[in-house]
Parts: C-alpha cells; sequence; structure tokens
C-alpha cells in the first residue's frame, strides 16, 4: 500500500527533485509539494485512510488539520468517520470574536492534531500550543511523511506520534520504482549519500 501511495504521489508532482528552500530556512533537493492532492480525491481519500488507519486505536473527540495543507486531509476524516473538527487560525481575526480556535469543543475534550510533513515540527508545535490553550488535550499526532531530520524526536518527547511514510523510504521506494528520469535518479542518489555521511 505504502509503494503505491508513494508512486501516486510522485505521478501527480507532489515529490519533486531540484533546488528547494524549506519552510525552516534549509535548503533541499527533494521537496514534498502535498498542497496538489486537494485536485486529486482518491489520493486525497487514500492519505486520510491512511492516517486514519495509524490512528484509530487512539483515543480523541476532535480532529484538528496544521494550516494550510492539513485542513482537506482534517476534513475527509471528520466526514469519512463523522467525527468533530476545530480549525486553527493562523492569525489572530481584530474583529468578530476574535479567536484562534474555531468550531465547537469543551475544555477537557482530546484532540488528533493531523500534519502533512514533519520537518523540525514546529508548526505542529505551534498547533499543540493553541489547542492547550483553549483547554484541549492534545496527546496524539499524525503526519503523512517524516522528513527525518529531528522533528518526530522533538515532537516525541511530549507527544505520542504516527507517521505513515519516512522520506528515506520514500527515496528508496521510487529508486527501485523505475519511474525516476536519469537526472532524478542522481539527486536521490546524491541526497541518500550526503544523509548517510551526516
Amino acid at each position: 500500500m505504502k509503494d503505491s501511495l508513494i508512486t501516486s504521489l510522485y505521478k501527480i508532482g507532489a515529490i519533486q527533485f531540484g533546488e528547494f528552500k524549506l519552510k525552516s530556512g534549509q535548503t533541499s533537493s527533494v521537496y514534498m509539494n502535498l498542497r496538489k492532492i486537494i485536485s486529486y480525491p482518491d489520493i486525497l481519500r487514500s492519505v486520510a485512510k491512511a492516517m486514519w488507519d495509524a490512528t484509530k486505536d487512539c483515543q480523541f473527540d476532535l480532529v484538528c488539520g496544521v494550516p494550510y495543507t492539513a485542513l482537506p486531509i482534517a476534513t475527509c476524516i471528520s466526514l469519512d468517520h463523522d467525527i468533530p473538527m476545530i480549525m486553527r487560525r493562523k492569525e489572530k481575526k481584530d474583529y468578530g470574536t476574535k479567536q484562534m480556535i474555531e468550531g465547537e469543543y469543551k475544555q477537557g475534550q482530546r484532540c488528533l492534531i493531523i500534519e502533512d510533513v514533519i520537518t523540525t515540527g514546529s508548526s505542529i508545535i505551534e498547533t499543540a500550543s493553541e489547542l492547550e490553550a483553549a483547554g484541549l488535550k492534545v496527546h496524539d499526532l499524525v503526519a503523512l511523511i517524516d522528513r527525518e531530520q529531528g522533528g518526530k524526536e522533538t515532537l516525541s518527547q511530549k507527544y505520542r506520534i504516527h507517521t505513515i511514510l519516512s522520506l528515506s523510504g520514500i527515496l528508496h521506494s521510487l529508486l527501485k520504482s523505475g519511474l525516476l528520469t536519469p537526472a532524478e535518479q542522481h539527486i536521490v542518489d546524491q541526497f541518500l549519500k550526503e544523509r548517510a555521511v551526516k
């Protein structure tokens, strides 16, 4: 199942090779552009299912996607499993209710945080902090991809973290698939070599 999901993500251009600047400020020759999945309902559904399967034995009352890429995945899980969803704003409104958390919730409820990619974990920490400040409990986090850059380890000091794919697993799967162009294969080989040296 993982290999077919990786193949689907590669074919829609959600896994890209070149020179990219990450949100963390680091540069990388491999980029995960998971915003593309919103245009492919079958792939979005597969991603949501994989995340649900990874967390269905966890205890939670609500789901919250880290803005913005994870919001459609959280919506999918909410609709498929009839679990209420809440949303964290990226910035506080200076009008209306001025709330950071939108949706119906009660203090003490448990919330599952959903993320697309973990790099440093900072976006998840921001979201978890806002939810906890609103009186919600966060025990479990789920992400589709772990870039294996320390974020998972940082988060696991406080939360249970569930990931579906690792960056090295994705790259090894693509190398075996025969789908990569020679240029992409070269980038992946170099990337994995550099990773092994660190």
